[in-house]
């Protein structure tokens, strides 16, 4: 798994410091066997540590004069379909909100049903989710009728919003990108209590012989993980897909939004007044076939 970000300027840049969530988080249901972290022009310092939510940073600072950089993270990821509890799948959906529970868990999952700058408990998202959240629903039901819903009435399309949308405008364009319906699914289970977080990630570039080519392949993609009562396991679910994520979603960072997750950013010192991002993702899947549950037809 290889994942490029090159900046060109049209003048030199002669600091540049940046920050990196670029290496995939070892899981019960992923191993990482290697990865590495390349940056071009080569680094005055390169560093590696963890952030508040467990992600792997990478820091690093260039001061050699340049008009590229190119940022390099390669890893070798085994992922197998996370295993769920049935009976935590089948407890009513009101007992994923921490501050009604009394399991152990609930309090380090109680800061993902807080409202986050990305994902704001629009009005609008809390009335959208009613029809899913029936009362006594089991919880793994429930979010998977609210998936479905997202993925039936709302378009992909890269040209709809910007990486600055809010839930509002997903909700009036019914339109955008992973990023999005990610935030929308965020803000319609927060605003109704349930714990939440944003998972950011890839998928695999080619699929498996037989299976459907995914939505959001070529680029980091995102999606969401659910709190399953009684217990510190979290569904993690594709709104973009219509499905439970599989072994073809390989998990980086997560956080209460993209703002805690984005795969690189930084300053930098020039006096460029031009520059261009170029991203370039590419997942080969070395075997395996994913069992991730298909939601809807």
């Amino acid at each position: 798994m290889t994942h490029r970000t090159t900046y060109a300027y049209d003048e030199d840049v002669h600091d540049s410091h940046g920050v990196g969530r670029l290496v995939p988080r070892p899981l019960p249901w992923q191993i990482v066997a290697e990865h590495r972290v390349e940056v071009r022009p080569r680094p005055l310092a390169l560093r590696t540590g963890l952030d508040g939510y467990g992600n792997e940073l990478t820091s690093f600072q260039v001061t050699d004069p340049h008009r590229s950089l190119v940022v390099e993270a390669t890893s070798d990821v085994r992922v197998e379909p996370p295993v769920y509890d049935a009976a935590a799948l089948a407890a009513p959906w009101e007992e994923s909100r921490p501050c009604a529970s009394d399991a152990a868990s609930a309090w380090a999952a109680t800061e993902f049903a807080l409202e986050s700058p990305q994902a704001a408990h629009a009005e609008e998202a809390h009335d959208y989710a009613a029809p899913s959240l029936v009362p006594g629903r089991p919880v793994g039901e429930a979010v998977t009728d609210l998936v479905h819903r997202i993925h039936s009435d709302f378009a992909y399309d890269g040209a709809a919003t910007t990486v600055t949308s809010t839930v509002e405008e997903v909700l009036r364009t019914r339109a955008g990108v992973c990023q999005d319906f990610a935030h929308l699914m965020l803000a319609c289970l927060r605003s109704h209590g349930v714990a939440a977080r944003y998972v950011s990630g890839y998928l695999a570039t080619e699929p498996p012989p037989g299976e459907e080519r995914m939505v959001g392949a070529d680029a980091s993609h995102a999606w969401v993980a659910v709190w399953l009562p009684g217990s510190d396991a979290w569904l993690a679910v594709d709104p973009t897909n219509d499905r439970w994520a599989g072994d073809r979603h390989v998990t980086v960072a997560w956080g209460r939004d993209y703002g805690d997750v984005a795969p690189v950013k930084g300053v930098i010192f020039t006096e460029a007044r031009r520059s261009t991002l170029e991203v370039s993702v590419d997942v080969a899947p070395l075997g395996g076939v994913d069992d991730g549950r298909r939601m809807g037809g």
